[in-house]
């Protein structure tokens, strides 16, 4: 069979996205020539059977002989026994878009014919009156067929490609195009928005994203590119939603550590607490003051955060009593986790620096806390925000897309990730 091309833009993958203005991407998707045709392999296995599943029409015409005359013909109780398209193509045209091309189609066909006026070598001229009209006829039945297919099976694929993900109650994340797709000669660059937002009330945050140096490695199939506007988003709409707050209870201590949450264990750093409220419980409540910020350099992940720690003693009748106010900062170490569908993480503390805004109980030194909240922070404070991060973001994948042979990479002012593809 001869030549069927479908030619497919760029703008194809935007059926399902809204474009929003032009503006540095806060996430990138680079799909390579190795990622482009690992799809067109699965795109031309699942067009096999779906053309494997082609109802072929009866066919028939005529043509003439000379001393016969008019010879009239018939092909009828036609099937597919098999179908092969072992020659076909996905490449990116720079500028322009994706252009997709089936150069060759072989097929087998079982079926009936019959002719009104039987010689045995009638079945001769078939190669020469009949075949090239069965071919067009056949070729114009699949090529319809291929652009059916990209039509009810490919368009609604892509509608699969997630504009928004949503979270939990409080935040989402939006996928939107920043920009239209482009290619090259070695990929298709895909910028999204990459941005958290409340779910609650939308509204703007008050940095911008940086420009992403993307490199040119084209060993994966797909390569992703999370700025850290993509991070420090999420900071921020979580900070501002209020949710950015933990708090210790002394049940959350393991039976065998030392240091439990009670006025017993102040008493060597607080002496006046222990007197006003002898053997008495306590709770830490942990909140942001302001948003945590994550600085990306080659090699490294960090973050600064500002919180505050209140403490309180827990009366007989459950109130609380405030006793004192804490502003922290510390360095924190962040590193990045991606698994076959999401982006994830975790933390690990690095030594708190206190300072006292506040007392109920008179003045006392900070710098006796010290070990104490490090001891509380990292044993109990970071385990419960890392449980948190672990479970991640998804990622910006259509259905039954799944990531496989990660490498991570920590550039400036961005984390780089490439994988290789499987459709499952």
């Amino acid at each position: 069979m001869a030549t069927c091309h479908v030619a497919l833009a760029a703008s194809v993958l935007a059926i399902c996205m809204v474009l929003t203005r032009a503006t540095n991407p806060g996430f990138v998707a680079r799909i390579t020539v190795k990622g482009l045709d690992y799809a067109r392999q699965e795109g031309i296995a699942a067009l096999q059977k779906e053309l494997a599943k082609l109802k072929l029409p009866d066919f028939s015409g005529s043509f003439k002989v000379k001393v016969l005359g008019k010879v009239h013909y018939t092909f009828y109780s036609l099937n597919l026994r098999s179908f092969q398209l072992p020659s076909s193509q996905i490449a990116p045209i720079p500028n322009v878009g994706l252009k997709v091309s089936i150069d060759k189609a072989f097929a087998q066909l079982t079926g009936k014919w019959r002719v009104k006026k039987r010689f045995l070598w009638l079945y001769n001229l078939f190669h020469k009156k009949i075949e090239s009209s069965f071919r067009r006829t056949m070729e114009g039945k699949v090529c319809g067929a291929v652009t059916s297919s990209v039509t009810t099976k490919l368009q609604p694929y892509l509608q699969t490609l997630p504009v928004t993900a949503r979270i939990d109650k409080v935040a989402g994340i939006d996928y939107s195009l920043a920009a239209p797709p482009v290619a090259t000669a070695q990929s298709l660059d895909v910028n999204l928005k990459g941005e958290f937002f409340s779910l609650a009330h939308r509204s703007a945050v008050p940095f911008v994203p940086p420009t992403l140096a993307f490199p040119v490695d084209h060993d994966r199939m797909v390569y992703f590119a999370a700025s850290s506007y993509f991070f420090n988003t999420g900071g921020f709409v979580y900070h501002t939603a209020g949710v950015l707050l933990f708090e210790i209870t002394d049940a959350m201590i393991p039976k065998e550590f030392k240091f439990h949450l009670n006025t017993s264990t102040f008493s060597a750093f607080i002496p006046q607490l222990e007197k006003m409220y002898p053997d008495k419980l306590m709770k830490l409540r942990i909140k942001t003051s302001s948003a945590p910020f994550l600085t990306i350099a080659p090699g490294n992940l960090s973050l600064t955060p500002v919180f505050d720690i209140q403490a309180y003693v827990i009366l007989p009748n459950s109130s609380l009593v405030p006793v004192f106010l804490l502003s922290v900062t510390s360095s924190v170490s962040a590193k990045i986790m991606v698994t076959s569908a999401r982006i994830g993480g975790t933390l690990e503390l690095g030594r708190l620096q206190l300072s006292l805004k506040h007392s109920d109980v008179g003045p006392f030194s900070v710098q006796l806390l010290q070990a104490l909240m490090n001891f509380y922070g990292s044993s109990i404070l970071i385990p419960h925000i890392n449980a948190r991060l672990r479970e991640g973001f998804p990622l910006p994948l259509p259905a039954r897309v799944q990531l496989s042979n990660l490498v991570i990479q920590p550039r400036q002012n961005f984390l780089l990730f490439g994988a290789d593809v499987r459709y499952m």
